[in-house]
């Protein structure tokens, strides 16, 4: 294998020309004979026995030339990725320059590697960490939500639908007459005011009964996901089949009791409002962080490979999924009940995504810059906060993770990257 040309193209784009060999190319024609040679039936000839030059003689070299360069390029473009010191971050585009068999083989591979990062000022930084401060409305919507946790259901069997109720129901919607994707659903549970459907949709179920037929009308909002909806009418034929309504329990010592170890409200106020404090600090300190990274990261330059973008969109709508999976909801069906497809999705999640690419890259650079490396020590004590946070033996927990050992040293290095930022930053309150 021999690098002919190495050039640096537009957009993180690089550009190899590779030789082959002529005995290395050969030999991956005489692999690629022998896997399609039983296959090949030819008069005078058992099938599978034809030699290889009878059958070129019938069909050209170039029958074998598929399977051969497939056999021989992947090694050859490894090898020239090491000695050129290129950092590819996708699949390469292969064409194929010169072929012929008993001369060497020459390919170019055009990929996309990792950008170059020009780093601006990213110690001294001035970042604003927010004040913590927990008001009384905020301590009593914690209690609201204990409350609403510790109630009892009541399945309701004559009356009307309320706000707070979960209904159970059939819809069918249409538009101008005509169905649409997502607009039908069966047995379908929805609590009134949650705001989980179109705006409209729920208060115009308050106040209907069990059984009763009911006409919905909403309007798409102009600004709604599916394109062939926004700023439409709508009308949905719906019917109620059950309605649930939680009884919630007066707030009291009792209620204190039974939903903490406390023994009178005020007490369990205080305690809620400690919480509170303590989970804001902790949001005002990530704030912070953010802060200091979104500043570092401006001061940068990079030029973002779409490739990139795309892989990062691809891992956020995976852990959409996953999270989605957990709550006992498929994003089939999160498409399905919302009219969105995969493609609406990433377009939804592509800044973020982008933003994200951005911001690994900058401390890439960094850490690379400052020689911030994840210690033997950094890894042991990785594995012990994980192996408590899933209640696992730290010897169990290692054996899972090995397959991903580098990606695990690779973000705790990153993550020592970013206190690093933050240590050199300069505070300011809001």
């Amino acid at each position: 294998m021999k690098v002919l040309k190495v050039e640096q193209q537009e957009n993180s784009k690089t550009y190899l020309e590779i030789e082959i060999d002529a005995d290395v190319f050969k030999d991956a024609m005489q692999k690629s004979y022998r896997k399609n040679v039983k296959g090949i039936a030819i008069p005078g000839f058992r099938k599978g026995k034809v030699p290889k030059n009878i059958i070129e003689k019938f069909y050209g070299a170039e029958v074998f030339y598929d399977d051969a360069v497939n056999f021989c390029i992947p090694d050859a473009y490894e090898a020239a990725v090491e000695e050129s010191g290129i950092d590819p971050v996708e699949m390469p585009k292969i064409d194929i320059i010169t072929i012929k068999e008993g001369e060497n083989l020459v390919f170019s591979a055009t990929v996309t590697v990792r950008p170059e990062v020009t780093l601006g000022e990213y110690k001294g930084i001035e970042a604003v960490k927010p004040s913590v401060v927990v008001s009384d409305e905020e301590v009593m919507a914690e209690i609201a939500k204990m409350q609403d946790n510790a109630a009892s259901i009541e399945t309701i069997e004559e009356g009307a639908a309320q706000k707070g109720d979960t209904v159970t129901l059939d819809f069918d919607g249409s538009v101008d007459g005509v169905p649409f994707d997502g607009g039908k659903a069966e047995g379908f549970e929805l609590e009134l005011g949650s705001g989980q459907f179109i705006p409209g949709f729920e208060d115009q179920l308050i106040g209907k009964n069990i059984g009763e037929d009911i006409d919905v009308n909403v309007t798409f909002p102009e600004e709604y996901h599916a394109e062939e909806l926004a700023g439409k009418a709508a009308l949905f034929k719906c019917k109620m089949h059950k309605i649930a309504r939680k009884n919630l329990p007066e707030l009291d010592d009792e209620f204190a009791k039974d939903v903490s170890e406390f023994d009178t409200l005020e007490e369990l106020k205080k305690n809620t409002a400690e919480n509170l404090a303590h989970a804001k600090e902790h949001e005002a300190e990530h704030r912070y962080e953010d802060a200091v990274v979104s500043a570092v990261v401006a001061n940068a330059q990079v030029e973002v490979p779409e490739c990139m973008v795309d892989q990062q969109c691809d891992k956020q709508l995976e852990e959409m999924a996953y999270r989605m999976q957990s709550q006992g909801l498929t994003l089939e069906n999160y498409m399905k009940y919302t009219g969105q497809t995969v493609e609406n999705i990433k377009e939804q999640i592509r800044p973020a995504a982008a933003e994200a690419v951005k911001n690994t890259l900058v401390l890439e650079a960094i850490k690379k810059a400052e020689g911030i490396e994840a210690t033997d020590e950094d890894v042991e004590a990785e594995f012990g906060k994980m192996a408590e946070s899933y209640g696992m033996e730290v010897e169990k927990v290692k054996e899972i993770m090995a397959p991903n050992a580098e990606g695990l040293k690779s973000d705790i290095a990153l993550t020592k990257t970013v206190k690093f930022l933050v240590d050199n930053a300069v505070m300011k309150q809001d």
